[in-house]
Order: structure tokens, then C-alpha cells, then sequence
């Protein structure tokens, strides 16, 4: 299936957010409190006549779709992108064309199309400053087979659930990323 397709396949923001089961309350309160920079506004808006679009694959499950969907959109407002919304889970033959690594199906994936529906860039699933904070965390669990391995785990995603619910600066990180991915 082309690019097109699989965008005219997919749900708008209105749509993903009105059937989202878990994370739609943070995901709306990072929506209103996150604002670009007036600098961000201006160099966005010179991608208005690229007419691009993108297609969002995510869960609502997913931590890092909740804070990297709302930046997305603020982004997309300010760019004229139209964003549609795909499952990960029932879209996989798009999602492994997009591996994160060749091999994981981590999200979300953000595919920027251009006019003609051609791959124009590709963004996902974390900033470069998100990935190494979450890989210094990680770092600090005991080996997956230690008696405390699922608590700690529990107990170090729910810090880094709060890391991206309240750090500004994290959320920064994010639209920098996809600013500078689109903006090429």
C-alpha cells in the first residue's frame, strides 16, 4: 500500500483522541500547557507551502506518544501539516517498514509525506536527549532475572512518566527534534 493510502487510512487528532483509553487526560494537559517559541512559529511556518502531511503511528498506551504527540501537533499547526493517526497494532506491515534499529517496533513513528505522498522525513520514536536519559535509567536496573527486576522497572517508568508529564526542558528536546528532522 503507498504512503497515501495509508494516510487516507488513518484517524485525524479529533478522532485518536476521542477513542484513546489510557493517557488521553496527560496527553491533553501537555497539549495546553507546551507552547512554541515565537523563533519555532517563524521557521515553521516557512514549511506552509511544502504542504506536507504525516502519518502517526502509536498507541495510546504508550508514554512516549503522550508527550511526543501533543509537541507534534502544536508543530503541525504552526506548519500546516495534516496529521492522521494509525495503530501501531493494526497497522504492522507499515509499522516494520519503520523498526526502530531494524528490529524494535518502538513508537511513535512520525512519516512526513510531501505533496506527490513521497516519503519526505522520518521521525521517531525519541529525541536524541530523551533516548539517553531513559538508556542512563535503564542502566541502573538489576539484570532482568533478579528477584527485584519488576519492581524497579515499575518504579523507574513511573519516574520517567512524571519526567515527561512536568520537564519542560524534555518537552523542548522534543520539538527541537522534530523541527529540525522536518526542516531540511
Amino acid at each position: 500500500m503507498a504512503l497515501n493510502d495509508w494516510f487516507q487510512k488513518g484517524m485525524t487528532y479529533e478522532q485518536y483522541v476521542g477513542q484513546m483509553k489510557q493517557n488521553r487526560e496527560e496527553m491533553l494537559s501537555i497539549q495546553e500547557r507546551f507552547s512554541l517559541r515565537p523563533e519555532d512559529k517563524e521557521r515553521l511556518e516557512t514549511l506552509r507551502e511544502k504542504g506536507l502531511r504525516a502519518i502517526v503511528l502509536t498507541e495510546d498506551w504508550c508514554g512516549d506518544a503522550m508527550v511526543n504527540n501533543p509537541i507534534l501537533m502544536k508543530i503541525a499547526e504552526a506548519a500546516g501539516i495534516e496529521v492522521r493517526f494509525l495503530m501501531r497494532d493494526e497497522n504492522l506491515e507499515l509499522m516494520d517498514q519503520y523498526l526502530t534499529n531494524g528490529k524494535s517496533r518502538a513508537i511513535p513513528i512520525y512519516i512526513f509525506l510531501d505533496r506527490e505522498g513521497k516519503e519526505y522525513a522520518v521521525w521517531g520514536s525519541r529525541a536524541p536527549e530523551v533516548q539517553r536519559f531513559v538508556d542512563e535509567v535503564r542502566a541502573k536496573l538489576p539484570p532482568k532475572d533478579a528477584p527485584d527486576f519488576a519492581e524497579k522497572q515499575k518504579a523507574i517508568y513511573g519516574k520517567m512518566r512524571e519526567k515527561f508529564l512536568r520537564d519542560e526542558q524534555v518537552w523542548r528536546h522534543i520539538a527541537d527534534s522534530i523541527i529540525a528532522r522536518i526542516h531540511q
